[in-house]
């Protein structure tokens, strides 16, 4: 049985979209509405839109779009009924779990965290123990102090096959719950045991402070050297990052990125609280996205081998097309930022960020070192490829700037780098500007749904149906001007659908919103819905507005009815007249 319509409706009330969405993603008020930067995709101009009389949000770049629940279902990857679950406790309200829904998912959910936490609590004691020994010799002659091991939680995993397993079962825990928190394992034999064995662990700790999985690191040179929890249904290692439940509240206004956890460890002992890594994968655009709701500059610093610079190489458009600044962090007499650190001290290193790289320069460098200069073909191969970098810059000023140094490099000209970059610029704003005419030759298409499935097959009476569903949502009082208006005279079967769910509301004397269907319509449907709601429409001329757009509803119906039969035409020509005589007798 779905969550009751009234429960939502009081849940949105005590819930301001703004708010919500403020907690994640840096707004600008233009206006009466808001726009910052998606937190679902990558992107420099802000296109993400929140509406907040309509209390929607709309993305005009990735077409992401609803209520708040559908916010939190998207940023969180949850259910309905875990997003309504997460609202309801920002609000202050109890679930209604005897009415249903999927409360299944949400315990597992808690449950697995609550196993995750007495886990990293159990390893956290066994680092102190006998057994734990080894590990902790390792991570102090890796200058680890206690206070560091006990703000990061870092643990020991025994050197047995069950020593969590009979753990955990002590404290009413099975082996099937420790093999879905992916802190088990079973072989082809269908043996189960510890994932974790013999290994220092790292606790991965979310945002919201919940323990979502865990880092092992061997103490020897065997393989593999980190291993790490498996995808959950707490964990997803694309869109976690180890330490920002930390560095989120850094004063730092930036975040330096590393490879890994010691190095983030250590930087935070040293003082550098702003410091993160990503977990075992290359940084994803999931990655950038959820540092740049915290942070507007990155710094790189990552190892100077072939590994590190292709790391880096790849991370920072990630970055930058997420509205970061980039600069790369170059460590000299050192191979990573602890043995400097160690090397030189806390202060040393901090000079050594200030003087970090702009990127722009380091992709300069490193496409420097693969080309002779000395040859006049390599040198020219340079600065072509140079000339593509530096003219996807979005300034002219930063053109020139960078067109100075690549020049400087080759021992050319200003001029002569210049005039190669403005060739640059001319080609892609040319390829550019075909790709909109391209786009600009179909309007119809702009007006029609981004997925095929919910495609419009009469477009103007789909547009007079979007505006009765804004009309709607602007002022519910419009009900009784709609006739008798349902939803399956609509020839969008979708905003149909929505026009009834959004009657029934104001029917029962609740304020129709969209965040509530969520409850009854797919993402895909929601994405398109909050971009109906997001057009403009004005409740000023509401009636006569209405009056029109029931008109061509009804006049496409009886358009489309011809082809189903006489009787059925007979009844829409009826319908319509009646319609027409009581739209004409209202004031």
């Amino acid at each position: 049985m779905p969550i009751p319509e009234r429960f939502l409706d009081e849940l949105m009330a005590r819930t301001d979209i703004v708010d919500l969405v403020s907690e994640s993603v840096r707004l600008t008020k233009k206006g009466s509405s808001y726009w910052g930067c998606c937190p679902f995709h990558s992107e420099k101009t802000p296109s993400f839109h929140v509406v907040p009389d309509r209390q929607i949000y709309k993305c005009f770049g990735c077409g992401k779009g609803g209520g708040a629940i559908n916010f939190v279902m998207e940023l969180e990857n949850l259910s309905f009924w875990d997003a309504v679950s997460v609202l309801a406790k920002r609000a202050g309200m109890t679930m209604p779990e005897s009415f249903g829904g999927s409360p299944d998912a949400q315990k597992r959910r808690e449950k697995m965290l609550e196993l995750n936490r007495r886990a990293a609590l159990a390893f956290h004691r066994w680092l102190y123990a006998p057994e734990g020994a080894h590990g902790l010799d390792y991570l102090r002659r890796r200058g680890l102090s206690p206070g560091t091991l006990t703000r990061f939680g870092l643990g020991f995993a025994p050197d047995t096959w069950d020593a969590l397993i009979q753990e955990m079962a002590k404290q009413g825990y099975d082996k099937r719950d420790l093999l879905d928190a992916g802190l088990a394992v079973s072989n082809k034999d269908g043996r189960i045991y510890d994932r974790f064995r013999n290994r220092v662990i790292f606790p991965i700790i979310d945002v919201r402070g919940g323990v979502i999985g865990f880092g092992g690191r061997v103490m020897d040179d065997s393989t593999p050297k980190y291993l790490n929890s498996p995808d959950t249904p707490v964990y997803n290692k694309s869109r976690n990052i180890f330490a920002l439940n930390i560095a989120k509240k850094s004063k730092a206004g930036r975040v330096i990125l590393t490879e890994g956890y010691m190095d983030t460890i250590a930087l935070h002992q040293a003082g550098f609280d702003n410091a993160v890594a990503s977990l075992g994968t290359s940084l994803t655009e999931e990655h950038a996205q959820l540092l740049s709701r915290y942070f507007k500059d990155a710094i790189l610093s990552y190892d100077g081998d072939g590994a590190g610079i292709a790391a880096a190489q790849r991370a920072i458009p990630i970055l930058e097309k997420a509205g970061l600044k980039v600069r790369v962090l170059r460590v000299t007499g050192a191979k990573d930022p602890d043995e400097f650190i160690k090397t030189h001290g806390r202060d040393a290193f901090a000079r050594l960020l200030d003087k970090s790289e702009n990127q722009v320069d380091y992709r300069l460098a490193q496409l420097q070192s693969k080309f002779d200069l000395t040859d006049d073909a390599q040198k020219v191969a340079f600065l072509q490829e140079a000339a593509q970098l530096i003219a996807a810059r979005p300034s002219a000023v930063e053109r020139e700037i960078y067109g100075g140094h690549a020049a400087q490099m080759a021992g050319i000209t200003s001029e002569s780098m210049a005039q190669e970059v403005s060739r640059a610029l001319r080609h892609r704003l040319r390829k550019e500007k075909k790709q909109q005419e391209r786009r600009d030759l179909a309007p119809a298409a702009q007006l029609q749904p981004k997925a095929r499935s919910l495609r419009y097959d009469n477009i103007r009476s789909a547009r007079a149906e979007e505006g009765v569903l804004r009309l709607l949502l602007l002022d519910p009082a419009l009900l009784s001007r709609m006739d008798d208006l349902e939803g399956q005279e609509f020839s969008s079967p979708l905003l149909g659908r929505a026009f009834d769910a959004l009657r029934g509301q104001a029917q029962q004397g609740l304020s129709p919103n969209l965040a509530s269907l969520a409850q009854i319509f797919t993402g895909e449907e929601m994405d398109h819905l909050a971009q109906v709601a997001s057009q403009p429409e004005s409740a000023a001329n509401g009636p006569r507005a209405l009056t029109d757009y029931i008109s061509i509803i009804r006049g496409e119906g009886l358009r489309r009815s011809q082809e189903q039969g006489d009787d059925l035409l007979l009844a829409m020509q009826k319908k319509y007249q009646k319609s027409k005589a009581y739209m004409e007798e209202k004031p």
